[in-house]
């Protein structure tokens, strides 16, 4: 019986996800840009712009100003946006909808949140699980990337460690179907 209840959360996870890939709208709620905290420092930052420093280690002119004026190392950003986490989706979700789940996903809602500070939690389970869909690995940027607001907000001073800190967590969880 346990066996049967597994499988069918699996089959309905399933269907929920290919729902949501082949709707039309999987990237039309990500997005837009990032606004980037450094103490009292704030840029705004287009996503694309963060995604090419990421993946080339280009820096726009604005983003390389504001981390100069920030005094922070381009280096750990990318570090930090870069860094790849294995994971299962399908026990990806399922972790993160138990109560210590979602204490981590609060935890780190405190640095990657909401314009607003509201649905954190939802917002940071759903770009984490979307992220982790199309390859069994998460990263930050692609995280960001499928963050389901126009507009998100990273506290660029605490970024290396939430990062370091859900890599470690979801580091251990087995990568059961890999």
């Amino acid at each position: 019986m346990s066996s049967y209840l597994s499988l069918s959360r699996r089959i309905v996870f399933g269907l929920i996800v290919v729902l949501g890939v082949f709707s039309g709208n999987a990237h039309a709620d990500a997005a837009d840009s990032v606004v980037l905290k450094y103490s009292f420092l704030r840029e705004t930052v287009s996503v694309s712009e963060l995604a090419t420093f990421a993946q080339t280690g280009e820096l726009s002119t604005k983003l390389r100003s504001y981390l100069k004026l920030a005094r922070r190392e381009p280096a750990q950003l990318r570090q930090a946006l870069t860094q790849e986490v294995p994971v299962n989706p399908n026990l990806l979700y399922q972790v993160l909808n138990t109560p210590v789940g979602e204490v981590m996903l609060d935890q780190v809602s405190q640095v990657v949140h909401t314009p607003t500070n509201r649905a954190n939690r939802e917002s940071l389970r759903g770009a984490i699980v979307s992220s982790a869909l199309p390859d069994s690995k998460v990263t930050l940027i692609e995280t960001l990337q499928n963050y389901s607001t126009p507009e998100v907000h990273v506290e660029g001073d605490r970024i290396v460690e939430v990062a370091q800190k859900f890599s470690n967590v979801l580091g251990r969880l087995p990568r059961i179907g890999l």
